[in-house]
């Protein structure tokens, strides 16, 4: 038996209540868990974690929040650049991985632990992101991950717990399911398949809504500061807001479908109203207050910096240069949006902002310009076809040779 030291990433699902009796029960590991919340738990869940980690034999547990610096070092980006993974998914478990990750590496490293372990498979992307976070800031510390060397199934799992007098609602395990402040994730038999949808009863929240309500959004610098004329100095709380809203609507469930790091094709279902929400929000607001080639460029950063927090690069410098970018091209992105909620949709309505370049003051598009004359866009366009004309006609005469 061995009396080594593991920090263990623990959520108290049906992954990590498995390592926690594999570990302490069968390699005599002292096991110290270490939950980290990026606001997908309320205090009565942590406490019940808490209860449930220290009942099955963990030396120590703790909760370490993480929600505020992963809006201020991640989310916030996200925004800014308008990323959603293949024009579908808001990277809700994706990005809060690697908060998760850092968290749990400088705990290892603060009790000296031996070891670190985590409840990942080895068909997915959460075992690189974390095995990868830990490689970089606990060299040399031993990475245990039982479920992935022993290629255990859910239902293999759940019957190794029963067998050790665990106590848990089995009904809860027949789905994967990951909270966060960005979005909830929902695996089961039917993301498995490539036909199938996830049952209603699946997601965390259910229709009480019915009718339409309109919602008024304010940004500032690109921040969700404002949700239905209320005003929050912290964003975190606005989302929160938003989410409380939406989510009664239903709103924000979709199936993303991807290539994962490890090469396979993955499908996961979702639910994020806020983020989606604030993302399309967001980039109807940017449309009307930046310019075609600050778009332009901000599309291809932010194709790349999503990419990169997908596949668990977040530490990698060139992250820090692309954030610096973004966040530039936000000085002017402020205003109101309006939107329209209603059961399993929203609606974006339109904008007012004081960076409007959408501006009556220089012309109504398709009716009226007020800063030129018919003869000045006729040289406009005859100058501008300039180049193609000219390769037109030598290629014409080039033929008839």
């Amino acid at each position: 038996m061995s009396n080594k030291k593991v920090v263990l990433a623990y959520s108290g699902g049906l992954d990590t209540s498995f390592c926690v009796k594999y570990l302490t029960d069968e390699k005599g590991y002292e096991v110290h868990s270490i939950l980290v919340d990026t606001g997908g738990f309320s205090k009565e869940e942590l406490e019940k974690v808490e209860s449930r980690a220290v009942t099955m034999g963990v030396k120590s547990h703790k909760t370490y929040q993480a929600t505020d610096e992963f809006y201020q070092n991640c989310i916030k980006f996200l925004v800014f650049g308008n990323v959603l993974r293949n024009n579908t998914y808001p990277l809700s478990v994706s990005a809060e991985r690697v908060f998760q990750a850092k968290a749990i590496a400088s705990y290892a490293n603060e009790l000296e632990a031996d070891a670190i372990a985590h409840g990942s498979t080895g068909a997915g992307n959460d075992q690189v992101r974390f095995d990868m976070i830990f490689h970089i800031m606990c060299p040399g510390k031993e990475i245990i991950t039982p479920i992935r060397d022993m290629k255990l199934s859910r239902e293999e799992e759940i019957e190794y717990l029963k067998k050790h007098g665990v106590e848990m609602d089995w009904s809860k395990t027949q789905y994967s399911i990951n909270q966060g402040i960005w979005g909830t994730s929902v695996g089961g038999k039917e993301t498995l398949t490539s036909n199938k949808s996830l049952p209603e009863e699946a997601y965390p929240s259910q229709l009480k809504k019915n009718g339409s309500e309109e919602v008024e959004l304010k940004f500032e610098k690109g921040e969700l500061k404002g949700v239905a004329g209320d005003s929050f100095d912290n964003p975190v709380h606005a989302i929160k807001k938003l989410n409380e809203f939406a989510s009664q609507y239903a709103i924000g469930r979709d199936i993303h479908v991807g290539d994962t790091i490890i090469g396979i094709k993955g499908r996961v279902g979702f639910e994020a109203p806020a983020p989606l929400i604030t993302i399309k929000a967001h980039h109807t607001l940017e449309k009307h207050t930046l310019t075609k080639w600050q778009l332009y460029w901000k599309d291809q950063m932010a194709s790349w910096y999503g990419m990169m927090v997908h596949e668990g690069q977040f530490l990698e410098p060139l992250m820090r240069n692309i954030e610096k970018f973004m966040d530039d091209t936000q000085h002017h992105v402020s205003g109101k949006v309006f939107i329209r909620l209603e059961p399993y949709r929203f609606t974006i309505l339109g904008i007012e902002s004081p960076y409007d370049l959408m501006s009556s003051k220089f012309g109504a598009y398709g009716e009226m310009n007020k800063g030129w004359s018919g003869e000045d866009v006729r040289g406009f366009a005859k100058i501008l076809s300039n180049q193609v004309s000219i390769y037109n006609q030598v290629k014409a005469d080039h033929e008839k040779n």
